[in-house]
């Protein structure tokens, strides 16, 4: 039998078998992070195999006898659960360009996959989300546009950078109808079946934008019960009547609802928005906040409608989960959005919303309960995604967060690194200070 001829089914499936076999009898990657410290102030080794974290032990202790592993020096490195990205819009990231020129990816509608607008999406999705993963995001929740001219051409777009992507990030898809309800919206409510089926991993939109918000709510209930799927919601909250409706009609959905970015909230009397976190905290909602500004689903700030972050410490103290995202990443709606994780942290805890530790979960522990993700700690068992910023201590990280080492599945996927160099100072030997210091 020559090269060009097909295999016999037999043997196809033997030589399958046989593969699988090896692959399966292989000793797992093992990674051992040393000298790292925790947040905690113990300074450690973490002993990665696989994909998950297999011992931690204080520093020295684990590197006996691990020939085999691959050793990362991580002296002078906070070693931390990775960030989660639950807001972001790489449909439109990366967009924004100086007033007068025409922004790229405006002429994406229409287009079909393989031409140079499809590509264009596929191109940014990609940039964005390695971006992302360069500050220490490991998994990525997107929404992406669906309906009107373009149809499902940038959601597949989207998930083919997905594929691009495996074993560098996790990338997750939400699919955003415009409308949903009446005449106009039964196509629209069509496309958001579909959208699910090619690999949307949730369904959404903005109720608010429709002319009927409860029936919208309604529309988007019935396909994520049809198909078990989570619910992740853009509205502003500065409607509270508006707000209990969507509360008492989510209430109790299971995988859960999340609804952001909330910012109408911090707009409303102290205890009106008590209330209404009370009851977003009653039907289990989770609020994901957007500390670095808003998102294009919702519109651009005006003078008498400003852009707020949602009253993170009014939701907390009601009992509402709270996560934070990025919302914009350069585009039309925010023209200098980063998409740094850390940065929504600091943001938080600079403006007294969350204390250092608190608000780092938000973009951690509390993103990845948001998105449906597995736990992570450093600790043995838990999954081994994870981020060392150099640093001492979470609140001096937050400030300075410049040189990052990314851990995902195991790996390291991405670093950073930042130098920050003085010229000659008198004195500075005698007062301890660096010439040279590492952000």
């Amino acid at each position: 039998m020559t090269d060009s001829e097909p295999q016999e089914p037999e043997k196809a499936g033997r030589d399958f078998r046989d593969a699988a076999a090896r692959h399966s009898a292989r000793p797992a990657r093992s990674l051992v992070l040393c000298g790292a410290r925790l947040a905690d102030g113990r300074t450690v080794d973490v002993r990665l195999v696989g994909e998950r974290i297999e011992a931690v032990g204080t520093a020295g202790s684990l590197e006996a006898g691990q020939d085999s592993a691959t050793r990362v020096d991580l002296s002078g490195y906070l070693l931390l659960p990775a960030p989660a990205e639950p807001h972001a819009h790489y449909d439109t990231a990366l967009t924004a360009e100086p007033p007068g020129r025409p922004q790229l990816g405006r002429h994406s509608d229409g287009a079909e996959p393989g031409d140079p607008a499809a590509e264009d999406v596929q191109r940014r999705t990609t940039e964005a989300a390695l971006l992302q993963l360069s500050q220490g995001a490991t998994a990525l929740r997107t929404h992406v546009h669906i309906g009107d001219v373009a149809g499902l051409r940038s959601l597949a777009a989207v998930l083919q950078a997905r594929r691009a992507l495996r074993g560098l990030v996790d990338l997750s898809a939400v699919a955003v109808p415009r409308l949903l309800t009446g005449a106009a919206g039964a196509e629209g409510l069509s496309m958001l079946r579909d959208a699910v089926k090619m690999g949307a991993a949730a369904v959404g939109g903005c109720p608010d934008l429709d002319p009927d918000p409860g029936g919208y709510v309604e529309a988007v209930m019935e396909v994520a019960a049809e198909h078990g799927c989570p619910v992740d919601l853009h509205t502003d909250g500065s409607d509270p009547a508006r707000l209990a409706r969507l509360a008492a009609a989510v209430g109790g959905l299971r995988p859960g609802v999340t609804i952001g970015p909330c910012g109408g909230l911090a707009r409303l009397p102290h205890q009106v928005a008590q209330r209404a976190a009370g009851q977003l905290a009653a039907a289990g909602v989770t609020v994901v906040c957007l500390p670095q500004g808003n998102c294009g689903v919702l519109g651009r700030p005006t003078p008498t409608v400003p852009s707020r972050t949602a009253p993170v410490r009014v939701l907390t103290a009601a009992g509402v989960t709270v996560a934070a995202g990025s919302g914009a990443l350069r585009d039309a709606a925010n023209q200098v959005g980063r998409g740094d994780p850390l940065e929504a942290a600091y943001l938080l805890a600079s403006h007294g919303e969350a204390r250092p530790y608190s608000a780092y979960e938000a973009v951690s522990t509390r993103a990845r309960a948001a998105m449906g993700l597995p736990e992570v700690r450093v600790e043995a068992g838990f999954p081994a995604e994870l981020l060392a910023v150099r640093g001492s201590e979470l609140a001096g990280a937050l400030s300075l967060a410049y040189s990052r080492i990314v851990v995902h599945r195991g790996r390291v996927v991405a670093r950073t690194s930042a130098v920050r160099e003085y010229c000659d100072l008198v004195g500075a030997r005698e007062l301890g200070l660096p010439r040279q210091s590492q952000g």
